[in-house]
């Protein structure tokens, strides 16, 4: 049995895992799924205040009261930034990072600071119109043009994560990020999901600003080759790459 943590992306709770925490539970392990402060069920706790550091304590707290030991913790896509800065506060309890299609965030950066000028544009321009201090789900069509990859998000799909999202607090892509070198060695794992594995490695070859961190011998690699919200478009095959990591040996890729 593996313990595993699990970290949804922007405007997502910890129900976004449901189809996934189902069969790892199924096959014996321990799964507990995030819901960050001023999202999903927490979404009444939005405010000014909540920003990338609330969303470390919250993981940190999450691990640390329930005595939770040997972590495999898992960030989607923007939840990266929050799941890098808590494994550096508590590598102890930490026995892997895993990036489904996300990747860690530099020390000194902030999410914003990853965005194109138009993209960052779009970001704040959204923020503006809802009242400055959350950044608003984006329109299936302003995904597409932004190139967030879309495959295996059917009708369905789409309907059951327009329906339980909320807005994304805005301090979360502002406020740097701090790090201390504490998770520097601990085993990580990129899942590519939007992104073909051989592109990935050769951006990680080619040095790549966004892809140069993933060169070291800490890391391996993984695929569920779908869409960008992999645990909607395919919950069953995230769930088996997940497990995979728990199995002894660590992961084969």
């Amino acid at each position: 049995m593996s313990t595993y943590v699990l970290v949804p992306g922007f405007w997502l709770g910890a129900w976004a895992w449901e189809e996934v925490t189902g069969p790892l539970r199924a096959a014996g392990h321990d799964v507990h799924p995030l819901t960050l402060t001023g999202l999903g069920d927490r979404s009444h706790l939005a405010g000014p205040g909540v920003d990338l550091e609330t969303h470390i304590d919250d993981i940190v707290q999450a691990i640390v009261y329930a005595d939770l030991r040997e972590v495999i913790l898992v960030a989607h896509s923007g939840a990266g930034a929050p799941v890098t800065g808590a494994a550096d506060r508590i590598p102890e309890r930490i026995s892997r990072v895993v990036y489904l299609d996300s990747g860690p965030m530099a020390d000194g950066l902030t999410q914003l600071d990853l965005y194109d000028p138009a993209q960052r544009e779009f970001v704040e321009h959204s923020v503006a119109a809802c009242g400055g201090t959350a950044y608003p789900p984006p329109s299936w069509e302003q995904h597409e043009r932004s190139g967030v990859s879309l495959e295996g998000m059917g009708a369905a799909e789409r309907a059951r994560f327009t329906a339980r999202a909320t807005a994304q607090p805005y301090g979360t892509l502002t406020r740097p990020l701090k790090l201390g070198g504490g998770a520097d060695r601990l085993p990580k794992t990129l899942i590519s999901c939007s992104y073909p594995l051989e592109q990935v490695r050769a951006l990680v070859e080619a040095g790549h600003p966004y892809f140069a961190a993933l060169a070291g011998p800490e890391w391996s690699f993984a695929a569920v080759p779908t869409g960008h919200w992999p645990m909607f478009s395919a919950p069953a095959a995230t769930a088996a790459a997940l497990a995979e990591l728990g199995e002894p040996g660590g992961p084969r890729g």
